[in-house]
Protein backbone atom coordinates (compact mmCIF):
# COMPACT_ATOMS: atom_id res chain seq x y z
CA UNK A 1 0.00 0.00 0.00
CA UNK A 2 1.40 3.35 -1.01
CA UNK A 3 1.85 6.03 1.61
CA UNK A 4 1.42 9.75 1.03
CA UNK A 5 4.51 11.82 1.64
CA UNK A 6 3.99 14.28 4.47
CA UNK A 7 4.10 17.91 3.50
CA UNK A 8 7.04 19.76 4.97
CA UNK A 9 5.60 22.81 6.67
CA UNK A 10 8.98 24.21 7.70
CA UNK A 11 9.28 27.66 6.13
CA UNK A 12 11.99 27.91 3.52
CA UNK A 13 14.71 30.44 4.08
CA UNK A 14 13.87 33.73 2.42
CA UNK A 15 16.43 34.80 -0.14
CA UNK A 16 17.92 38.18 0.75
CA UNK A 17 16.50 41.05 -1.26
CA UNK A 18 18.70 42.37 -3.99
CA UNK A 19 20.60 45.31 -2.61
CA UNK A 20 20.94 48.60 -4.38
CA UNK A 21 24.58 49.11 -5.15
CA UNK A 22 26.28 51.59 -2.88
CA UNK A 23 28.05 54.54 -4.46
CA UNK A 24 30.53 56.28 -2.21
CA UNK A 25 30.20 60.06 -1.72
CA UNK A 26 33.45 60.55 -3.61
CA UNK A 27 32.24 58.48 -6.55
CA UNK A 28 28.89 60.28 -6.50
CA UNK A 29 30.72 63.61 -6.64
CA UNK A 30 32.68 62.40 -9.67
CA UNK A 31 29.45 61.43 -11.42
CA UNK A 32 27.78 64.73 -10.62
CA UNK A 33 30.82 66.68 -11.80
CA UNK A 34 30.70 64.80 -15.09
CA UNK A 35 27.01 65.60 -15.51
CA UNK A 36 27.57 69.29 -14.83
CA UNK A 37 30.56 69.46 -17.17
CA UNK A 38 28.54 67.83 -19.95
CA UNK A 39 25.73 70.30 -19.36
CA UNK A 40 28.11 73.22 -19.70
CA UNK A 41 29.86 71.78 -22.72
CA UNK A 42 26.93 70.45 -24.75
CA UNK A 43 23.63 71.37 -23.15
CA UNK A 44 20.89 69.28 -21.60
CA UNK A 45 19.69 67.53 -24.76
CA UNK A 46 23.16 66.13 -25.44
CA UNK A 47 23.58 64.69 -21.93
CA UNK A 48 22.88 60.97 -21.85
CA UNK A 49 23.27 58.22 -19.30
CA UNK A 50 25.60 56.53 -21.77
CA UNK A 51 27.74 59.64 -22.06
CA UNK A 52 28.03 60.03 -18.31
CA UNK A 53 28.90 56.35 -17.95
CA UNK A 54 31.60 56.59 -20.60
CA UNK A 55 33.14 59.73 -19.15
CA UNK A 56 33.28 58.33 -15.62
CA UNK A 57 33.97 54.68 -16.52
CA UNK A 58 30.84 53.76 -14.62
CA UNK A 59 28.44 51.01 -15.61
CA UNK A 60 25.30 52.37 -17.23
CA UNK A 61 23.25 49.91 -15.20
CA UNK A 62 24.62 51.48 -12.03
CA UNK A 63 23.41 54.90 -13.11
CA UNK A 64 19.95 53.61 -13.92
CA UNK A 65 19.82 51.75 -10.62
CA UNK A 66 20.60 54.89 -8.63
CA UNK A 67 18.75 57.42 -10.79
CA UNK A 68 15.94 56.04 -12.93
CA UNK A 69 16.05 58.76 -15.58
CA UNK A 70 18.38 61.38 -16.98
CA UNK A 71 16.29 64.15 -15.47
CA UNK A 72 16.62 62.60 -12.01
CA UNK A 73 20.40 62.37 -12.39
CA UNK A 74 20.66 65.95 -13.64
CA UNK A 75 18.38 67.14 -10.85
CA UNK A 76 20.54 65.46 -8.23
CA UNK A 77 23.69 66.96 -9.72
CA UNK A 78 22.17 70.45 -9.78
CA UNK A 79 20.92 70.11 -6.23
CA UNK A 80 24.27 69.12 -4.77
CA UNK A 81 26.08 71.74 -6.86
CA UNK A 82 23.93 74.64 -5.71
CA UNK A 83 25.90 77.17 -3.72
CA UNK A 84 23.45 79.74 -2.35
CA UNK A 85 24.36 83.25 -3.44
CA UNK A 86 22.02 85.31 -1.30
CA UNK A 87 20.99 83.13 1.62
CA UNK A 88 22.33 84.59 4.84
CA UNK A 89 22.92 88.08 3.45
CA UNK A 90 21.72 90.49 6.14
CA UNK A 91 23.65 93.74 6.53
CA UNK A 92 20.99 95.57 8.50
CA UNK A 93 19.70 97.68 5.61
CA UNK A 94 18.00 96.91 2.31
CA UNK A 95 20.47 98.94 0.28
CA UNK A 96 23.33 97.15 2.01
CA UNK A 97 21.72 93.76 1.37
CA UNK A 98 21.26 94.42 -2.34
CA UNK A 99 24.82 95.67 -2.66
CA UNK A 100 26.10 92.59 -0.84
CA UNK A 101 23.94 90.37 -3.08
CA UNK A 102 25.45 92.01 -6.14
CA UNK A 103 28.96 91.39 -4.86
CA UNK A 104 28.10 87.76 -4.06
CA UNK A 105 26.65 87.24 -7.53
CA UNK A 106 29.72 88.84 -9.11
CA UNK A 107 32.02 86.58 -7.11
CA UNK A 108 29.94 83.58 -8.25
CA UNK A 109 30.26 84.35 -11.94
CA UNK A 110 31.89 81.79 -14.22
CA UNK A 111 31.07 78.11 -14.10
CA UNK A 112 27.72 78.51 -12.36
CA UNK A 113 26.62 81.21 -14.79
CA UNK A 114 27.62 78.95 -17.67
CA UNK A 115 25.62 76.14 -16.11
CA UNK A 116 22.49 78.25 -15.84
CA UNK A 117 22.95 79.31 -19.44
CA UNK A 118 23.32 75.69 -20.51
CA UNK A 119 20.05 74.60 -18.94
CA UNK A 120 18.19 77.77 -19.87
CA UNK A 121 16.97 76.39 -23.19
CA UNK A 122 16.05 73.05 -21.65
CA UNK A 123 14.11 74.91 -18.96
CA UNK A 124 11.59 75.96 -21.59
CA UNK A 125 11.21 72.58 -23.26
CA UNK A 126 11.50 69.99 -20.47
CA UNK A 127 8.86 70.35 -17.73
CA UNK A 128 10.56 67.83 -15.44
CA UNK A 129 13.83 69.74 -15.55
CA UNK A 130 11.99 73.05 -15.24
CA UNK A 131 10.46 71.97 -11.96
CA UNK A 132 13.80 70.69 -10.67
CA UNK A 133 15.60 73.87 -11.66
CA UNK A 134 12.99 76.00 -9.94
CA UNK A 135 13.26 73.97 -6.76
CA UNK A 136 17.04 73.62 -6.65
CA UNK A 137 18.34 76.89 -8.11
CA UNK A 138 15.80 79.62 -8.75
CA UNK A 139 13.27 79.51 -5.91
CA UNK A 140 15.83 79.60 -3.06
CA UNK A 141 17.54 82.66 -4.57
CA UNK A 142 14.22 84.42 -5.22
CA UNK A 143 13.15 83.67 -1.65
CA UNK A 144 16.38 85.16 -0.30
CA UNK A 145 15.94 88.35 -2.34
CA UNK A 146 12.28 88.59 -1.31
CA UNK A 147 13.33 88.19 2.33
CA UNK A 148 15.66 91.18 1.96
CA UNK A 149 12.73 93.24 0.68
CA UNK A 150 10.51 91.98 3.50
CA UNK A 151 13.06 93.09 6.09
CA UNK A 152 13.24 96.45 4.34
CA UNK A 153 9.47 96.82 4.71
CA UNK A 154 9.65 95.87 8.40
CA UNK A 155 12.34 98.49 9.00
CA UNK A 156 10.30 101.13 7.20
CA UNK A 157 12.87 101.59 4.42
CA UNK A 158 10.29 100.95 1.69
CA UNK A 159 6.51 100.84 1.69
CA UNK A 160 4.80 97.46 1.65
CA UNK A 161 3.15 98.36 -1.64
CA UNK A 162 6.28 99.65 -3.37
CA UNK A 163 5.58 98.78 -7.03
CA UNK A 164 9.24 98.14 -7.81
CA UNK A 165 9.65 95.46 -5.14
CA UNK A 166 8.01 92.71 -7.18
CA UNK A 167 10.49 93.29 -9.99
CA UNK A 168 13.68 93.15 -7.94
CA UNK A 169 14.24 89.37 -8.01
CA UNK A 170 13.29 88.93 -11.70
CA UNK A 171 15.45 91.89 -12.70
CA UNK A 172 18.39 90.77 -10.57
CA UNK A 173 18.33 87.18 -11.83
CA UNK A 174 17.53 88.38 -15.33
CA UNK A 175 20.79 90.30 -15.50
CA UNK A 176 22.62 87.19 -14.32
CA UNK A 177 20.88 85.21 -17.04
CA UNK A 178 21.70 87.50 -19.96
CA UNK A 179 25.04 88.99 -18.98
CA UNK A 180 26.92 86.59 -21.25
CA UNK A 181 24.88 87.91 -24.19
CA UNK A 182 26.14 91.41 -23.41
CA UNK A 183 29.77 90.80 -22.60
CA UNK A 184 30.64 94.24 -23.92
CA UNK A 185 28.46 95.73 -21.17
CA UNK A 186 28.91 93.13 -18.44
CA UNK A 187 32.56 92.33 -18.90
CA UNK A 188 33.78 92.82 -15.34
CA UNK A 189 32.77 92.19 -11.77
CA UNK A 190 31.53 95.76 -11.33
CA UNK A 191 28.54 95.33 -13.65
CA UNK A 192 26.07 93.91 -11.12
CA UNK A 193 26.96 96.38 -8.36
CA UNK A 194 26.57 99.16 -10.93
CA UNK A 195 23.16 97.75 -11.90
CA UNK A 196 22.05 97.85 -8.27
CA UNK A 197 23.20 101.45 -7.86
CA UNK A 198 21.84 102.74 -11.17
CA UNK A 199 18.58 100.79 -11.42
CA UNK A 200 17.37 98.86 -8.38
CA UNK A 201 18.04 101.35 -5.60
CA UNK A 202 16.54 104.34 -7.43
CA UNK A 203 13.52 102.25 -8.43
CA UNK A 204 12.93 101.37 -4.79
CA UNK A 205 13.35 105.00 -3.74
CA UNK A 206 16.59 104.33 -1.92
CA UNK A 207 18.85 106.44 -4.11
CA UNK A 208 22.25 105.38 -5.40
CA UNK A 209 25.77 105.38 -4.09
Amino acid sequence: MSTQTATDTTPSPVAPAARRSKITPQRERELFDAVLDLLRERGYDAVTMEGVAARTKCGKATLYRQWKTKSQLVTAALDTNRCPLFTGVDTGSLAGDLRAAARAASDGRGRDTALMEAVGHAYLHHPDLRQALRETVINPEVAALDAMLGRGVERGEIAAGNPAAAFVAPAFLGVLRVERLFEDRFADRDALPAFVEAVLLPALGLGGA
